[in-house]
């Protein structure tokens, strides 16, 4: 069984971040037998650059499982192998928002009746479901026009443009009809405890550093990084919790 696990990793993101990152997905690949696939060339420079997700659907072609990870997200390797209990004729999120919150409404929206919004930034999706990253009828500009973000997104300096996989992947689980589920759910169908997640969009990276190395501490994970001087200096001072932004 062919797994992958993704992350888009174009012009080296936030080394720093994904010093953090990397290793435990890589940990967590290895433990559910999956490989893991930076995408790192821009192949549609027309659009805005989280768009480049969408080479999922291409290069998934022959996989029986895709698994996609932001960059920035912390994934504890404890994490149950998903593709065991998913079905495969379904997409699964950590969780989702209102679609009518951000986005306008076309007749795919409308018929589908759901109103889910991705929330893509962990998604388990099986070969059948590869439609999820399908590409489009649309221009950028008219899926640009279709995309608001929240006040509180523009107030933190969010534009248009930052979610625009978000808006294609929403359009596409309507477009297709893909069934759809968070992986709350999905734990309590199976009676699966646990808190395997960290992951935060608003804030500037520098601060979310600080936030992340926290959340591997109270995950207990630094024997994951023996090299790594922060964590062999004690005590320290509280993690200071700054005012996100938009990152």
């Amino acid at each position: 069984m062919k797994k992958v696990i993704y992350t888009l990793n174009i012009g080296n993101y936030a080394p720093d971040i994904t010093a953090y990152t990397f290793p435990l997905i890589r940990a967590y690949a290895k433990k559910i037998g999956a490989t893991f696939h930076q995408i790192t060339e821009r192949k549609f420079p027309e659009w805005p650059i989280n768009y480049e997700k969408m080479q999922i659907h291409e290069l998934s072609k022959g996989n029986d499982w895709n698994i996609y990870i932001d960059a920035d997200a912390i994934i504890y390797p404890d994490l149950f192998d998903i593709t065991e209990f998913l079905p495969r004729d379904t997409v699964l999120h950590w969780g989702h928002d209102p679609a009518n919150n951000r986005w306008s409404f076309d007749e795919y929206f409308r018929r589908d009746g759901r109103n889910i919004g991705s929330a893509g930034w962990f998604t388990v999706a099986s070969g059948w479901c590869r439609d999820f990253w399908a590409p489009p009828e649309i221009t950028p500009a008219e899926a640009l026009a279709a995309i608001h973000p929240t006040n509180r997104e523009v107030n933190l300096g969010c534009v248009p443009g930052h979610f625009i996989d978000e808006y294609v992947t929403s359009r596409n689980i309507a477009r297709y009809g893909l069934k759809f589920m968070d992986i709350k759910d999905l734990q309590a169908k199976h009676n699966i405890r646990g808190a395997y997640f960290w992951h935060t969009y608003a804030m500037p990276i520098h601060e979310k550093l600080l936030l992340m190395r926290e959340a591997i501490e109270t995950f207990q994970l630094q024997d994951y990084y023996p090299n790594d001087p922060y964590f062999s200096t004690a005590p320290r001072a509280p993690v200071y919790r700054p005012q996100p932004q938009c990152a």
